[in-house]
């Protein structure tokens, strides 16, 4: 009873636990389909001929994890996380733009786009206040993508050799 009684006068309190809660609940959403990846590539990658091989040598399970199968998966994790990040923004972007995200005082784009969308009205549109937040939120999740492909490219096991 107290906490709630401290995060309703404090408003930047209140305003920091509902970005947490935020955060925490889309983290708790996206988190299942990474580990569905991650499960799926490690059952491949334990029926691979190498990876059998190197139980046939002796090799213990810490090794193979280790020697093979992170190795083998740290590229497509790294790949299917930096296309998560932007998709994360997106979501925190369109709930702020609804008005279920961040609230008005704390900038968003979402909440950018949804003032500046508030702003149009018949005797003058203020194009600017809707094109530009949605613009540099385009080429940070174009950005992000580019990155996300990039270190793919530099962690694949396949392209080293």
């Amino acid at each position: 009873m107290r906490q709630s009684h401290f995060i309703q006068h404090s408003p930047a309190l209140a305003g920091g636990f509902r970005i947490a809660l935020l955060f925490v609940g889309l983290g708790a959403v996206s988190w299942l389909t990474m580990a569905r990846i991650v499960r799926g590539q490690v059952l491949t990658l334990r029926a691979r001929a190498f990876v059998e091989a190197s139980l046939a040598l002796g090799a213990g399970p810490r090794w193979i994890i280790a020697r093979h199968i992170i190795p083998n998966i740290f590229g497509v994790v790294i790949t299917y996380l930096a296309l998560t990040i932007p998709a994360i923004i997106l979501y925190e972007s369109f709930l702020s733009f609804l008005g279920m995200g961040v609230q008005p005082p704390m900038a968003s784009w979402g909440t950018l786009i949804a003032e500046g969308a508030g702003q149009i009205n018949a005797v003058r549109i203020y194009w600017w206040l809707i094109i530009f937040p949605a613009a540099i939120l385009v080429a940070t999740l174009l950005a992000l993508n580019f990155v996300g492909d990039g270190l793919r490219d530099a962690w694949d096991v396949k392209e080293r050799r």
